[in-house]
């Protein structure tokens, strides 16, 4: 009687993720979103203006409603709904890979193939930008007590030239840069993978979430990338938006492209080996 062999074990979900990408590929993202801004560049300009313009109107909204006490936290909370904002601009790298024309509608309606999914994704991605900017406050009451904000221009010298600041910078950067390794790792390629692929929005997230704890050196690299580009933005009275958060996002989708096609080539490597082996024991 012929001995059925053993079935053959499912592949770990992470196994093919871990790939050998040098630190040097986050800048060579970095060139390709540069040549998607400047291949028809009109789209990313109106893209980038318009990202700008609804910054600004957030800025100027917290300051005329005296909310300036959240304008830093949301400033670095708009890192978190980034991904998600540049949905537009992933559609435009698609299209040039594909070799189709697009314009600035073609951004603006794009259809995921993942559908509401990505809607879905972005809700949770705000909730957490609204959760960073409350522990934020919370933290401010923490260390000055129940005392009105400063405002502005008086922050700076609060924060550098007393105890308590010193303790809310080292705090808060600390509870902060969590909360950033924690949206970036969820969100740098899942919205990217709801607009190319099917899947769900938590499905998305524990993948992307994979992609970067496995690889790690390459994806802390473009973590500093973003975070450097960003801020000089932002430094800019976000007019260095206009430019930066086109580029960013182009090279975003170039990442996620490079990523899933080195982890799709090695789950079908493995998957192929492992039908073999189970042909040979039939045999």
């Amino acid at each position: 009687m012929t001995r059925l062999p053993d079935p053959v074990p499912p592949l770990p979900r992470d196994r093919g993720l871990k790939r050998d990408f040098p630190v040097s590929a986050a800048f060579d993202w970095l060139g390709q979103g540069w040549s998607d801004f400047k291949a028809q560049p009109a789209p990313s300009l109106a893209y980038g203006i318009a990202v700008f313009i609804v910054s600004l109107l957030v800025v100027a909204a917290l300051v005329t409603l005296s909310r300036d006490y959240i304008l830093l936290p949301a400033l670095a909370g708009f890192m978190v709904v980034g991904p998600a904002l540049a949905i537009g601009l992933y559609e435009k790298s698609r299209r040039l890979a594909d070799g189709e024309s697009v314009g600035l509608m073609d951004m603006l309606r794009v259809h995921s193939r993942s559908g509401g999914q990505v809607i879905f994704t972005g809700v949770l991605l705000m909730l957490l930008m609204l959760l960073w900017m409350r522990a934020a406050v919370l933290l401010y009451a923490l260390f000055f007590g129940l005392t009105p904000f400063p405002g502005l221009g008086e922050v700076i010298g609060l924060l550098f030239t007393t105890a308590s600041g010193w303790g809310l910078l080292l705090v808060g950067s600390l509870v902060g840069g969590l909360f950033a390794a924690f949206a970036f790792a969820i969100s740098v390629f899942s919205v990217p993978m709801l607009l190319n692929e099917r899947s769900d929005a938590l499905t998305a997230m524990g993948t992307s979430m994979a992609m970067v704890w496995n690889n790690l050196p390459v994806m802390v690299t473009w973590g500093a990338i973003v975070v450097v580009l960003s801020a000089g933005g932002v430094a800019t009275g976000l007019l260095g938006l206009i430019v930066v958060f086109p580029v960013l996002g182009h090279a975003t989708w170039h990442a996620y492209k490079a990523m899933r096609r080195e982890s799709h080539i090695a789950e079908q490597a493995e998957v192929a080996a492992a039908q073999d082996r189970a042909r040979e024991a039939v045999t």
